[in-house]
């Protein structure tokens, strides 16, 4: 697992400990707008995370309370993957990295999700958080 060392008591700093590999972003965002849950789902994504290099962020993301996984019910070897509050309290991050990256990367699979945040961005995130907090609620 990677190991976390905070390197001073600055916020950005504390927050890059965690965030700063863009590894655990993208598995957070593939949750977050994708709903992603499986290991399988996640070794899909376009950018081809390596097999170890996911089993160790999701470990992480578990470890420091972001993820929690439980077994599948339907498939005693498959582990399913839902995000915490904590993880969910990332959403407007999450929404403020895609627009800002929108602005200097002209394609994004995100156009809707763009046009409705340039609309209402207050609205769009309070429903992603709402859809994932009704997804841990029933489990």
């Amino acid at each position: 697992m990677k190991e976390i060392k905070h390197r001073s008591d600055c916020p950005v700093s504390y927050t890059l400990d965690f965030l700063g590999d863009k590894w655990t972003l993208l598995i957070l965002r593939d949750m977050i707008l994708d709903d992603k849950s499986t290991y399988g789902e996640f070794l899909g994504s376009y950018e081809k995370i390596a097999t170890n290099i996911l089993a160790d962020r999701l470990n992480t993301l578990e470890t420091h309370g972001f993820v929690t996984k439980q077994t599948a019910t339907d498939k005693k070897s498959k582990l399913i993957y839902r995000i915490t509050e904590k993880g969910i309290t990332l959403v407007p991050m999450i929404m403020e990295m895609i627009i800002w990256g929108s602005q200097f990367h002209p394609y994004s699979p995100y156009e809707a999700l763009l046009q409705a945040l340039q609309t209402d961005k207050q609205g769009v995130i309070n429903k992603y958080q709402e859809k994932l907090r009704a997804a841990v609620a029933k489990g």
